[in-house]
């Protein structure tokens, strides 16, 4: 029997295969276009949008998606659950700070949107334009 070689390559960039729903039902065109005009502001590393469906990923280090997939992820997670535990309500976004960098995330709907950030960059800014 002969085997048949199968190639695969991991995408720098996914699309989305279905329409982004936010609270002000911004249209995902508009969501996309705030995402890509925040990617070029300084201190931005990346960001990862997804839903239950679909993932767009836009990282300047792509060697780094796993990571960067877990973390977002994990800090989305950890969050909900803490709320519960302590009983603080809705979780509008959160920041997590490391040595060099840090993760702003947020629900928006039923997508999870986190933004990669260098250590010195301007959260509240991020969040005005996702708003």
């Amino acid at each position: 029997m002969v085997k048949k070689k199968r190639s695969f390559s991991e995408p720098e960039f996914a699309t989305l295969a279905e329409p982004v729903a936010t609270e002000e039902a911004m249209p995902e065109s508009s969501l996309r276009a705030n995402l890509e005009e925040i990617k070029t502001s300084d201190g931005v590393i990346g960001y990862i949008l997804r839903n239950s469906s679909s993932a767009a990923i836009d990282l300047k280090d792509p060697t780094k998606i796993i990571d960067y997939a877990i973390l977002s992820s994990s800090a989305l997670d950890s969050s909900v659950e803490l709320s519960e535990l302590f009983d603080l309500g809705d979780v509008k976004n959160i920041v997590v700070e490391g040595k060099d960098a840090k993760v702003l995330s947020l629900m928006v709907g039923e997508n999870k949107i986190s933004v990669f950030l260098e250590k010195g960059a301007d959260c509240e800014k991020i969040l005005r334009k996702l708003h």
